[in-house]
């Protein structure tokens, strides 16, 4: 299997499997000198792992982090940062009864008949266990972002049918690590914890949105023309387990919108030029034009449901697949740090090519 690495300049590349001994990252390309801030990256872990309220899956692992390489007495070294996080809840015998059958909406059929062979312990590599390694990587990520004044700030936006309606302007977003959703309005969090309980209660699962806000990037950050800001940015979420859409700046809705409405128009404030409004989402031409950027990634319903389903055996036959094992009902609330993660590997990047490109 190949192309389990991301990146140009600050490069990834995460191993492991769900059920197997541990998962983790090597990160390339990380400068040297950044003052590494371990309790950052483990409370970015302890906002993705599972078990963390009713909401999530029940499955009890601690994700803590063993750093093994690429930092000396608490900065990086600019050699390669190795992060290891140990599977300490292994349950592989929760998967025995679909060894040989494939699960509805999962990798199963498609991993066997491309590599004639799966690892059925939760999906393996295709588990979305995979995702607590680009966590740790994109902790990382931000604390050199910061450096540049840059901040990234995710949140639910939706629930099935329940949306928050009110502009990421409008909202304090300092008050989405307030509930069990990740969603700053308390009052729509409410509905959405109420309807997750309810999809778990009838062994069902829910998707929805996640809306990303990405402050104080510079203007100049992209590199057009198949490496635009934006397409790399869709390229990350999409890469994520469950996405199955992202929309940035106005994104659908500009297809009702003439050009005269959806024009940003510049502006000058203190010798700074500025943008009006901002459908653009902070992306121009594939370049970001120093306004914010913002976006939104869509989350389908988790695949595994408490229920049984028809299906097939590697052999074709008809089986029931029953529903067992410890699943999200919806993975939004953690998929929150995920999202933010992955457009930090994005930015720092970018951020990091630009370095490269200006004496």
């Amino acid at each position: 299997m190949s192309n389990n690495s991301y990146g140009k300049v600050f490069t990834i590349s995460t191993f492991g499997e769900s059920h197997g001994p541990g998962i983790g990252v090597v990160i390339d390309g990380c400068p040297a000198g950044l003052e590494l801030d371990t309790e950052q990256i483990r409370t970015e872990m302890q906002r993705r792992k599972p078990g963390q309220s009713r909401l999530t899956t029940q499955r009890k692992e601690e994700d803590e982090i063993q750093i093994l390489s690429g930092v000396f007495e608490g900065k990086t070294t600019g050699t390669p940062l190795c992060i290891f996080i140990p599977n300490e809840n292994q349950k592989p015998k929760d998967y025995a009864h679909i060894a040989e059958t494939f699960r509805p909406s999962h990798a199963d059929y498609t991993y066997q008949s491309k590599y004639g062979i799966r690892d059925y312990r939760g999906g393996g590599r295709s588990s979305a266990r995979e995702t607590a390694a680009r966590v740790a990587a994109g902790a990382v990520a931000r604390q050199i972002l910061a450096t540049a004044g840059i901040k990234i700030q995710a949140y639910v936006q939706q629930v099935g049918y329940i949306k928050v309606e009110k502009t990421y302007q409008e909202l304090n977003l300092e008050q989405t690590e307030s509930n069990d959703v990740r969603c700053p309005d308390p009052d729509i969090a409410l509905q959405m914890e109420a309807l997750i309980d309810t999809v778990r209660k009838e062994k069902d699962t829910i998707g929805g949105l996640v809306r990303c806000v990405c402050s104080g990037v510079p203007v100049g950050l992209g590199e057009p023309v198949f490496d635009k800001l934006h397409a790399e940015l869709g390229k990350a979420m999409l890469s994520i387990n469950a996405v199955k859409g992202f929309q940035i700046g106005s994104g659908f809705s500009s297809l009702g919108m003439r050009g005269s409405e959806h024009n940003d128009e510049f502006y000058t404030d203190n010798g700074v030029i500025h943008t009006r409004t901002n459908h653009s989402g902070g992306v121009q031409g594939g370049i970001s034009n120093g306004e914010d950027i913002y976006f939104d990634v869509a989350f389908k319903p988790v695949a595994t449901i408490m229920q049984d389903q028809n299906s097939v055996d590697a052999d074709g036959n008809p089986v029931i697949v029953e529903g067992k094992g410890r699943h999200d009902p919806c993975v939004l609330p953690r998929a929150v740090p995920i999202v933010e993660a992955m457009a930090a590997l994005v930015l720092v990047d970018f951020w990091l090519r630009n370095r490269m490109t200006k004496l």
